[in-house]
């Protein structure tokens, strides 16, 4: 292919992808009534929901960190000698 062909087949592809955005929502129909009913009456089922949907948002962010922070521990160098000449160091 030339790079031309290449060039607009992408922005075709981009056109139909931005062209065709749909909303969506994020819970069933019948989850999304209830939740609201109950929101109107004061009931303390959309705290757990909501609750729920901040223990899913955290979940990866929480097993990411600790990865992160096993690799840290498990690959820092400790008590590397560093040989720095005594001349002075002329940058131009």
């Amino acid at each position: 292919m030339t790079r031309a062909l290449k060039f607009v087949l992408i922005l075709f592809v981009a056109g139909i992808l931005t062209g065709s955005v749909q909303t969506v929502k994020a819970q069933c129909a019948m989850c999304t009534v209830s939740v609201e009913s109950n929101a109107k009456s004061g009931s303390g089922t959309t705290n757990g929901l909501n609750n729920g949907i901040m223990y899913l948002l955290a979940a990866p962010y929480i097993a990411i960190g600790a990865i992160g922070y096993v690799w840290y521990k498990k690959y820092r160098r400790k008590n590397i000698p560093i040989h720095m000449r005594d001349e002075k160091l002329h940058l131009n």
